[in-house]
């Protein structure tokens, strides 16, 4: 399974008015796993950055004129996107201004959705806690994800904070599922009592500091999953 982290920063709020991209940043999951592989990319958009805009991300046309535009790395973009799932947090913003991006270029680009699917963790954070904020920032706050670094908002950093967040978010009970292969060193073999003799049990005392943490990662388990948690002496099936 293979995911896409996406985030973009832009010269304002809406492509219909004729805001452009100036960065687009990706980051690969495969199979819940960070990879190595990443798509980043400053782009000239061609136009001036709105006042309001440049004081969220901080880049600038100066910072941007020997950029290239985003035609001339369409094609890569594309190919490094293609057949994935994306991952975005307030997916129609970022999306629109990619579909209006391919727009300008011809229809036969088509729209993001041609060529991959959409997760929009903004409605799955909306859906799962109702009633709460959930912007990035105070998703990292929720899920304890350090996001010290975000000063200004910036598409790579921010796709980065993402996945950690996206992760946490979908966890569920799959972080806690045991490892029931056997090592290398134990093989297939199996290990036999004597008929009527029962294994000795030892009781290990765990320090107060790992039951607290236990029981705050059931909580999240717990809120992940509507409130129920196979770990918790209440749960029924």
């Amino acid at each position: 399974m293979r995911q896409i982290v996406l985030d973009t920063e832009t010269t304002g709020l809406d492509p219909r008015q004729g805001h452009r991209i100036i960065e687009i940043g990706c980051v690969e999951l495969l199979h819940r796993r960070k990879t190595e592989q990443q798509f980043h990319q400053y782009i000239n958009p061609e136009r001036e950055i709105d006042a309001g805009a440049f004081e969220v991300h901080g880049i600038s046309n100066e910072d941007l004129a020997d950029k290239p535009q985003f035609g001339d790395l369409a094609q890569d973009f594309i190919n490094f996107i293609r057949g994935s799932k994306l991952i975005i947090h307030n997916a129609p913003f970022d999306v629109g201004f990619i579909d209006a991006e391919l727009a300008l270029l011809g229809p036969e680009w088509g729209k993001v959705t041609d060529y991959c699917e959409v997760i929009d963790t903004l409605a799955m954070a909306r859906e799962q806690h109702p009633g709460k904020r959930n912007s990035l920032d105070e998703l990292c706050k929720r899920y304890e994800i350090d996001n010290s670094q975000r000063q200004l908002h910036g598409a790579l950093l921010d796709a980065e904070i993402l996945l950690d967040v996206y992760l946490a978010m979908t966890s569920g009970q799959e972080a806690l599922l045991l490892e029931t292969r056997p090592s290398r060193q134990q093989g297939n073999s199996k290990t036999s009592l004597p008929q009527g003799t029962r294994p000795i049990l030892h009781r290990i005392q765990v320090p107060a500091s790992e039951r607290e943490a236990h029981e705050r990662r059931l909580d999240t388990i717990s809120e992940t999953n509507g409130g129920l948690c196979l770990w918790r002496s209440d749960y029924q099936d």
